[in-house]
């Protein structure tokens, strides 16, 4: 099978590229470095090929917009970007069946307990709101071409060397000043990208849109125990941490906190993947698992 996969050099494209050129012939697309090197926000790419099977991993996230450039970034890559891939396909023949990375921010919740794929999609921050007309994109185009589509939604993706809000939080316990907030109960939804990747060529010829989580969706106090070999953390009282959100919100951008980020952070916010789990035989590994196993590949070396 000829594949196609864009933001092969990102954090979860290069896993997915890494996994599957075991088996497949994987033909990658991104900034630079690959075998077509392209700013889908900018160009409609020029392919010399066919593709059996699409997967379009590219994308911005990471990152909160404070500037009107910032927020049209969102739509230029996410939106703009997926037109153009799908217009690039339309002029070299078209797939058998594409796969859409989304996630599970379409569905605009900060706080919540098994939101699964028939939830609404209630997202208004530009990033949300960039991935659900996306999906649409696909959706629509796919349907037009009878194309199997696939769409993916995913929560914090773990790995070596994670970029966002979990790389940031495992510098901070290896340099010794991570803290949680309460006694770091909330629980967040979580999946590795390895199996991700191992799942995308057995949902391609099924398709349909799917939430993927590892199953436990651990808690900070869980998480940051695993990632610490079980050092101990100094906990913030959830009181004290909302009186330093408020102080954020007079304060403004510059500070570190405010009060949404701090209701995120003590607020559930899980995800159901029974669809996947029912249809897929999905039966991912515990994310704790990974970091302990991790741990343990380290003290060896």
């Amino acid at each position: 099978m000829n594949i196609l996969l864009t933001g092969s050099n990102g954090f979860l494209g290069s896993i997915i590229k890494k996994e599957l050129a075991k088996n497949y012939n994987i033909t990658s697309l991104s900034r630079s470095n690959s075998f077509y090197n392209v700013s889908l926000e900018k160009e409609i790419p020029d392919f010399n090929q066919e593709f059996d099977l699409v997967i379009h991993a590219a994308g911005k996230a990471h990152s909160i917009p404070k500037t009107e450039l910032e927020k049209k970034q969102f739509d230029d890559v996410n939106f703009l970007g997926t037109s153009n891939i799908l217009k690039g396909l339309e002029k070299s023949g078209l797939p058998k069946q594409f796969i859409f990375i989304s996630s599970v921010a379409v569905y605009g919740q900060e706080e919540g307990y098994n939101v699964n794929e028939e939830h609404p999609l209630l997202a208004s921050d530009p990033y949300g709101l960039s991935k659900i007309k996306a999906e649409n994109l696909v959706i629509e185009w796919c349907k037009k071409n009878s194309i199997t589509y696939t769409i993916l939604r995913l929560p914090l993706l773990v790995g070596q060397n994670p970029p966002g809000n979990l790389g940031a939080m495992i510098k901070a316990i290896n340099n010794g000043y991570y803290f949680n907030i309460g006694k770091g109960q909330a629980r967040k939804s979580m999946v590795l990208c390895k199996d991700v990747a191992l799942l995308l060529p057995v949902v391609a010829p099924v398709g349909g849109i799917y939430n993927l989580t590892d199953g436990f969706h651990p808690s900070f106090h869980e998480l940051s125990m695993a990632i610490s070999k079980g050092k101990k953390h100094f906990s913030l009282p959830a009181s004290l941490a909302k009186i330093i959100g408020k102080m954020g919100d007079v304060i403004g951008d510059k500070a570190p906190v405010n009060s949404l980020k701090v209701k995120k952070i003590i607020s559930d916010l899980v995800f159901d993947d029974s669809k996947a789990r029912k249809l897929l035989n999905w039966n991912p590994e515990p994310v704790l698992v990974f970091f302990k196993n991790e741990k343990l590949q380290s003290d060896k070396k």
